[in-house]
């Protein structure tokens, strides 16, 4: 009988493994084959490559945080517009029950006591002027309080000057004022002449009444504060200078307004 040896076979430990010859072919029988390698990696040419977008997040900005001195300037406005809403109610509604109405005036005569230009160049005046005050309102009262002040007046020189006297006006009421003004005016050799060429010329003097007058209203039985009435009277006399001082009063429109 014949003994077998086994013969082993020498192979290099750290030379690589001998490629895996396949046994089955790559491309299916029938499919169709590219020169140009995976088809599916051909068809995507031409493209960007494919990237994942993160959404952004955008943070709020942070708020402002406001001052003390802001807060303070719009609570004071927001005091201030909401005082003046209620003054403008109460002022609505004391005009529904009081009704109120301006006073009137009117000039209703003029006389002339004096009225001399002196040696020494000065015109002395002293006119005495009827006025008529009318309170057409008939739940409000008028006090007609000191420090008023009249004065009449040819262009822009004063002629002569006085006051109203202090009284009381009821609801309804009509009050005639005889006041008495005068006056001295300096260097009027001028103003006498032009006096003269104009009652020669039209046959009439123009004259401006002004009126200064503080009065407090009473509403009911409430008296409010003190206000000033203005008059301005445009008043029209046939002649100043004559020689037994008699003047006809030819017309008298006024004109009434009232500031705090």
């Amino acid at each position: 009988m014949a003994e077998q040896k086994i013969h082993p076979v020498h192979q290099d430990v750290e030379s690589p493994p001998l490629p895996h010859t396949p046994t089955a072919p790559l491309v299916p029988p029938g499919a169709s084959k590219s020169d140009k390698g995976d088809p599916a990696a051909s068809s995507l040419e031409g493209y960007p490559p494919f990237r994942r977008t993160i959404p952004v997040t955008h943070s709020r900005p942070p708020k402002k945080k406001r001052s003390r001195l802001c807060k303070c300037f719009c609570w004071t406005i927001s005091l201030i517009l909401i005082l003046i809403i209620v003054i403008a109610i109460v002022a609505g509604i004391l005009y529904l029950v009081f009704r109120p109405k301006l006073p009137k005036f009117s000039v209703d005569k003029m006389q002339i006591t004096q009225f001399v230009l002196n040696d020494n160049s000065s015109l002395e005046a002293t006119f005495n002027v009827t006025i008529t005050a009318r309170n057409p309102n008939k739940k409000i009262g008028i006090y007609y309080e000191s420090g008023s002040h009249i004065s009449v007046y040819y262009t822009d020189t004063k002629l002569c000057e006085g006051s109203l006297p202090k009284f009381y006006q009821g609801h309804e009421n009509t009050t005639v004022l005889n006041i008495l003004l005068t006056g001295q005016t300096q260097n009027a050799t001028e103003l006498a002449g032009r006096l003269q060429e104009q009652q020669q010329s039209t046959g009439n003097v123009p004259l401006n009444l002004r009126v200064k007058q503080p009065v407090r209203v009473k509403l009911g039985k409430l008296k409010l504060m003190k206000v000033k009435f203005y008059v301005r009277c445009r008043v029209v006399v046939d002649r100043l200078i004559a020689e037994d001082n008699s003047i006809g009063f030819q017309s008298s429109n006024c004109k009434f307004r009232f500031r705090l």
